[in-house]
């Protein structure tokens, strides 16, 4: 039944409810667009920051130490080997310090610089620890971002919008 006979019968919501259900369908089908376009960009960033902060911290060239809880004599290029590198430094300056940490320290003590050293390496670690987590949540997320879009496409093609 075309538009003009469903009018002409006194049907007239007909036609406003299925071009109202098309717009709908379309907005969905563009709003999946989105969210795709939008996970593949959290997916990419998320990755390439995960190279970069792994390329820039195997060129350190540090090794984890071999008194390590784990992953002793293995090169600290990930968020495991550096939590480990830096688990193990605190322990070895606490060790030189008698168990005192730098802010414990007189400010006179020879140990405090090594203390301080230490202490600068293990916040250096520990945000590579950090960058490698968000990277991780950031490709994750965008995983999420582009399924959610594929289904909001699917809804807009079907026409079940609800």
């Amino acid at each position: 039944m075309t538009a003009t006979e469903q009018i002409a019968q006194g049907n007239a919501e007909a036609p406003t409810a299925n071009a109202s259900a098309a717009q709908t369908g379309r907005i969905a089908r563009l709003l999946g667009t989105l969210v795709i376009v939008a996970g593949v960009v959290l997916g990419v960033a998320g990755a390439g920051t995960w190279a970069m902060v792994q390329t820039s911290l195997a060129g350190e060239g540090i090794t984890v130490a071999e008194d390590a809880a784990r992953f002793g004599g293995e090169p600290v290029d990930g968020p495991f080997t550096a939590y480990y590198q830096a688990d193990i430094i605190e322990h070895h300056a606490l060790e030189a310090s008698g168990g005192k940490t730098y802010a414990e320290l007189d400010q006179e003590d020879p140990v405090r610089e090594t203390v301080m050293n230490g202490s600068f390496l293990r916040a250096s670690l520990f945000t590579s620890v950090v960058s490698f987590g968000i990277a991780a949540m950031a490709m994750g997320l965008g995983l999420v971002f582009v399924l959610v879009g594929v289904a909001l496409r699917a809804l807009g093609t079907t026409g079940r919008t609800a």
